[in-house]
């Protein structure tokens, strides 16, 4: 089974089809109801010009000599004249007493309705013959002693024909009205939507070279300046990933280009005199040490590419902190000794995250602080729980970091004389980032020169937990 996928309808056609409909379904309803009031009033009208000639019928019924006046002045009507009323006069048995001439080919007695007594307002019912229009009722009056019976027909041709033409005239400024407000509903949309278009001119313009441009959100409608704003943060985001795609870029190959120099230059300074085997060792030796340290480049590059693509997924579990501290300060412990620093551990509480993960981390500010704190030191790993989430700090009393340095010290690559890199290729902290951002929490970084540093790492507690 095969889809097409329609073409999306566009804004301004929306706008137009829904204010044409609007506007004829309101102008309908306006000309519905006139047309209704016309007809009504029309055949009200009609009704009580009906009651006033069955009054005049029983007058006339009723006067002297009655019914043989009344049935000669009906006789006097001229065959094949165009009358408003028919008129048939029955006796008490049924008789036709005296009619409209041609009335019983036209209108026979079978179509009347039953006949009933004179009121203010008589119910006629609607006969159609030859092609005209009749509303015909039956009444019963008393004279003379005898029961008569007035079958009157009323025409009211030229009504109903008034009437369709009417309805005629209103559909053709229905239609009229319609088409005018699809025109019309065009040319404000095309109107209204002009700085629309004028937006995405804008937006054309920016480019790799162009990040710079922005939409002044004050020279826009009111409707489209939260858009306005929004792109204009988009643009900001973008720009500055493009400025940390391109020094990534710079930085990456500068760092990678050291290591594979070294192993060119060794491998070429070895090759241009036969040497001895402790000679080839050394320069093996050194070629594997580089290899190794691009590896360790590559591995932390693949590991930041994978936590920002979300495609590493942290296993986390809540396990006991100062356990999981005092394992790491343990390894450590040797390394510090050696360099007369002291290492110790405090506070309690429980941390929700990826063990493995949350030893790295806590791993990379360790050695960082062993790496910059000078000999006589203190290293303190600090535990705490803070209402939602649980913090844990390194703090060292090595030789700190210049403030200008601070807002960088996060990228990756960046080295100052004072950074914080733990394995010499500017990556350490950004892993730490990568790592506490992973498990939705953050890292921040407090510093004096000449006073120590203390990097904090947060991480959210368990959902679950605080659910129950």
């Amino acid at each position: 089974m095969s889809s097409k996928a329609s073409n999306p309808r566009s804004i301004a056609a929306r706008f137009v089809l829904l204010f044409t409909l609007a506007a004829a379904l309101l102008l309908g309803c306006g000309l519905g109801v006139m047309y209704w009031i016309v007809v009504r009033h029309a055949f009200e009208e009609d009704n009580a010009v009906l009651a006033d000639k069955l009054f005049a019928l029983r007058a006339d019924l009723r006067t002297a000599g009655g019914p043989k006046v009344l049935a000669e002045e009906l006789r006097t009507l001229h065959t094949g004249e165009r009358v408003a009323y028919w008129v048939r006069v029955l006796d008490s048995r049924g008789a036709t007493m005296a009619e409209t001439p041609e009335m019983n080919a036209l209108l026979p007695s079978s179509i009347f309705p039953t006949a009933q007594r004179l009121n203010a307002s008589p119910q006629p019912k609607d006969f159609r013959a030859a092609g005209r229009l009749f509303s015909v009722v039956s009444i019963s009056e008393d004279a003379g002693g005898q029961t008569f019976t007035f079958e009157v027909a009323q025409d009211r041709s030229d009504d109903d024909h008034f009437m369709k033409e009417l309805a005629a005239l209103l559909a053709a400024v229905l239609a009229f009205g319609a088409l005018a407000s699809a025109g019309i509903a065009f040319t404000v949309t095309k109107t209204g939507l002009q700085p629309l278009g004028e937006m995405t001119r804008s937006l054309k313009r920016v480019g790799p070279k162009r990040l710079h441009e922005r939409l002044d959100p004050e020279g826009w409608p009111l409707e489209l300046r939260p858009l306005a704003i929004a792109f204009d943060e988009m643009l900001d985001r973008l720009e500055d990933s493009f400025t940390r795609l391109s020094q990534f870029s710079a930085d990456l190959a500068h760092e990678l280009r050291t290591p594979i120099a070294n192993i060119l230059g060794e491998g070429e300074v070895a090759l241009t005199r036969p040497r001895a085997p402790e000679e080839y060792r050394e320069v093996i030796e050194s070629a594997v040490a580089e290899c190794q340290r691009l590896n360790h480049i590559v591995d932390n590059l693949l590991f930041l590419a994978r936590a920002e693509a979300a495609e590493g997924h942290a296993q986390c579990t809540l396990f006991d902190g100062p356990a999981a501290v005092q394992k790491i300060a343990t390894f450590y412990e040797h390394v510090a000794e050696e360099q007369n620093l002291t290492l110790s551990c405090r506070g309690e509480g429980k941390i929700f995250a990826d063990p493995m993960l949350f030893g790295r981390a806590l791993s990379n500010l360790v050695e960082n602080a062993l790496h910059h704190t000078p000999a006589g030191g203190t290293i303190l790993i600090s535990i705490a729980n803070h209402g939602t989430q649980s913090e844990v700090s390194v703090k060292d009393t090595g030789s700190g970091i210049a403030p200008e340095h601070l807002p960088r010290v996060f990228d990756r690559f960046y080295r100052a004389d004072s950074s914080r890199s733990s394995d010499g290729s500017g990556l350490g902290l950004a892993l730490v980032k990568s790592i506490t951002e992973l498990h939705g929490g953050s890292a921040t970084i407090e510093s004096t020169v000449g006073t120590g540093t203390i990097v904090t790492i947060t991480f959210p507690d368990d959902p679950g937990a605080r659910a129950a």
